[in-house]
């Protein structure tokens, strides 16, 4: 039996971990820990990179490891970034990490290779190793979380692009208005995301409440600048009309955004992670009706959209993924 170590580290604006992973004979991952802490505690680039080296080098010595008995590092963390020479560029959710040489600094205290990736990437090798995506040659995973962005997998092979900028595709404009996302007005990111979902909500709502009709989730004008996502999402498991509306009014645009890319790229599947995975029952319908209208049908009816199934493990199975070095 053979068997590769493994380290990952998950950076992101919120909160950033190290994980030490094992994997044996081609298998799965399988995370052996894991620590976590705020990107906040950390003042500079630098110490966060040097916490996460640290919490590295903890987890191997508990492991009865030494740093040498790695197989490789693999990094996540918000684009933009360089993977080629494994610099991070000015993340928008990572203010002050502007040419971070990352690699090259992690290289300094682990003797293997080290590879980066943006998170819409690596949690496209994740869904296709480990999780919704495998055993087929061509992926498109959509996070459709805070923001939308997308990760290739065509041929078999991650497609990163000519300057790592593959799969923006929450920039592509659907419609000549709508919520803003990515910096554009009825864009793809601004249909499908939290953040666009808050705004078309915001908007539905204050419609309704004009009209005087009673919105459970935003009782009064005041309330509109609170809704989230979640909000709207609550509110339709619980039964809530409009709440449904703004959903099948989101999987509308979804269809329309994934006609595009099934047009495009021709993919076996597509897998959406977040708050597809989480409200599926009411974007779905929509989605399904306009995809089949505005896609090829022979393309539409070749390509499966599923739900992400590594859920909150995703960035842990992300960054395991890249340290394989295997996509």
């Amino acid at each position: 039996m053979t068997q590769k170590y493994l380290l990952g580290f998950d950076i992101g604006g919120t909160k950033c971990a190290a994980i030490l992973g094992a994997i044996r004979d081609g298998g799965e991952p399988e995370p052996l820990s894991r620590t976590q802490f705020a990107t906040r505690e950390c003042a500079t680039p630098g110490e966060c990179i040097e916490k996460l080296c640290r919490l590295g080098l903890e987890a191997l010595r508990q492991a009865g490891l030494r740093p040498g008995d790695l197989h490789g590092v693999g990094i996540s963390c918000g684009g933009p970034l360089d993977s080629r020479r494994g610099i991070i560029q000015s993340p928008p959710n990572l203010p002050g990490w502007d040419n971070v040489p990352i690699c090259a600094m992690v290289a300094e205290r682990f003797p293997c290779p080290v590879r980066l990736q943006n998170d819409a990437n690596a949690g496209a090798v994740a869904e296709w190793k480990y999780g919704a995506g495998k055993a087929v040659q061509s992926l498109i995973f959509l996070t459709f979380g805070t923001g939308l962005g997308a990760g290739l997998i065509l041929d078999g092979r991650l497609y990163s692009g000519g300057c790592d900028l593959a799969g923006e595709c929450g920039h592509i404009r659907l419609a000549p208005f709508g919520p803003v996302g990515f910096g554009k007005a009825g864009s793809f990111e601004g249909f499908c995301s939290g953040g666009g979902i808050a705004q078309l909500a915001a908007v539905r709502a204050k419609e309704a409440l004009q009209r005087g009709e009673r919105v459970p989730w935003c009782p009064t004008q005041a309330d509109l600048p609170n809704i989230t996502a979640k909000t709207v999402g609550i509110a339709a498991d619980e039964g809530d009309p409009l709440a449904r509306a703004i959903y099948s009014e989101c999987g509308s645009w979804l269809g329309r955004g994934l006609a595009l890319l099934v047009d495009l790229l021709n993919p076996e599947r597509i897998v959406i992670g977040s708050i597809f995975a989480r409200s599926e029952t009411w974007i779905r319908p929509a989605m399904e009706e306009t995809l089949r209208s505005e896609a090829i049908p022979a393309a539409a009816a070749h390509c499966r959209v599923v739900p992400a199934q590594l859920g909150e493990k995703i960035g842990d199975y992300a960054a395991l993924a890249l340290a394989t070095g295997e996509y």
